[in-house]
């Protein structure tokens, strides 16, 4: 069974955005640098061609190359409209919620919907084999953590103080939740890459 993680780029205060789902300067560092991450970009559904700073090239490009599936919120695919069926790095993507597919939605889009983080979860694993998942940070991965789902938690730092917003975590309420020491500690430009073991 592959490794499932949380995932998000957050403030240093802990927020993935403002409550109006503004993300600020959380995400320019995926567009700072010389490297692209991807074969084929679609910067038309993405915003413009991912291109990051060496020691990010090697982190993203490893990080997406393993991942098989991700798990996400129907917020967020309300937000982006699926990326248009086309996400940057899972070749499959688990929506919880409880509204199926909108109709005529991209029929042929590698896209699957659960009513819960539990049932999100088990389709992913069906389909991931030994890939890794992600789930997106926010409540749907604050859930998935507080149920015992989590294997790592992966961030990327942002040096920006929100002061308030939608947290990492989403509204955990069995806190604490104790970490391992970081696996990894990657120093970007504009951001520093952490991935935190759980303890069982």
């Amino acid at each position: 069974m592959g490794t499932t993680y949380l995932h998000a780029a957050a403030s240093l205060d802990g927020y993935i955005a403002r409550e109006d789902d503004d993300v600020g300067t959380l995400h320019d560092w995926y567009f700072n640098g010389d490297h692209p991450l991807l074969e084929e970009d679609h910067a038309e559904i993405h915003g413009a061609p991912f291109r990051v700073s060496a020691a990010s090239a090697d982190y993203v490009r490893g990080m997406w190359a393993r991942q098989e599936v991700l798990v996400m919120g129907r917020h967020l695919f309300d937000l982006t409209n699926g990326w248009e069926g086309k996400p940057a790095a899972a070749g499959h993507v688990v929506v919880v919620s409880h509204r199926p597919r909108p109709d005529g939605w991209h029929p042929e889009a590698p896209f699957d919907f659960e009513t819960s983080v539990v049932a999100a979860l088990a389709r992913a694993h069906d389909v991931a084999g030994d890939g890794e998942i992600a789930v997106t940070a926010g409540d749907i991965g604050g859930q998935a953590l507080a149920l015992g789902l989590i294997d790592t938690v992966a961030i990327d730092v942002v040096p920006v103080v929100f002061g308030h917003g939608k947290a990492y975590f989403g509204a955990l309420v069995d806190a604490p939740v104790i970490l391992g020491d970081p696996e990894v500690v990657i120093q970007g430009e504009g951001v520093l890459h952490l991935r935190y073991p759980v303890r069982r």
